[in-house]
């Protein structure tokens, strides 16, 4: 997997938009895929709480050591036994678990680590965002690219559709369902005149999802 060849940029991008749908009075986080640590440290700074990470790439994990409380480095499925039971607050999955093969059973391990009223927040991007799906439909292509919804280092895809009924699915309930990073382009809106508009989601580049434990 090239995870080594990533824009710049790439592990330090702080998630702003996810920020919003952090519980205010939350005590204890962990930021799987945290890259160097950027946006969980600013969770930090901005709840004092206690937060862990997990990242794949060695450098970016032991540059997050410096700023987080706890870092484990390497495939997040060799560590999720090892951490506390039903101790997290709320589990971070920022364009995540498209890379994993098997995200199911990863999500269906992350019940045992939150709290009674823990969330699971995640993005997830949009198969169907309209650059994407445009070149399937018209160019007859599926080429993967260096990153955003091609990237080729996803193994999963996802729509708003088949992520509300993977977390149902696994028992979650779905608090907050959205498209974020909404594209600026006015192509979603021209490709819609002759749909009537009734595929409006294609103006999403992802879908950020909070999910509780039913």
């Amino acid at each position: 997997m090239d995870y080594e060849n990533k824009p710049e940029g790439y592990y330090s991008n702080i998630r702003f938009e996810m920020l919003k749908y952090l519980p205010l009075d939350t005590n204890a986080v962990i930021d799987i895929g945290c890259g160097d640590g950027s946006f969980a440290q600013v969770i930090k700074e901005r709840t004092n709480a206690e937060v862990w990470g997990i990242e794949y790439m060695k450098g970016e994990a032991l540059r997050a050591e410096k700023v987080l409380d706890k870092v484990y480095f390497g495939p997040c499925e060799d560590h999720l036994d090892k951490l506390p039971k039903h101790y997290f607050d709320v589990v971070y999955f920022n364009d995540v678990l498209e890379h994993l093969v098997d995200p199911y059973t990863v999500l269906e391990k992350i019940k045992t680590l939150l709290k009674p009223d823990g969330v699971v927040i995640s993005s997830i991007p949009n198969i169907r965002y309209h650059n994407a799906i445009i070149k399937l439909l018209f160019n007859k292509d599926w080429e993967y690219e260096g990153s955003g919804v091609m990237d080729k280092t996803h193994l999963r895809f996802f729509t708003s559709k088949s992520i509300l009924k993977m977390y149902d699915r696994l028992g979650y309930k779905v608090k907050v369902h959205e498209g974020i990073n909404k594209s600026r382009s006015l192509k979603p809106y021209l490709y819609n005149i002759p749909l009537l508009f009734t595929q409006l989601d294609i103006r999403y580049l992802q879908y950020a999802t909070v999910a509780s434990c039913k």
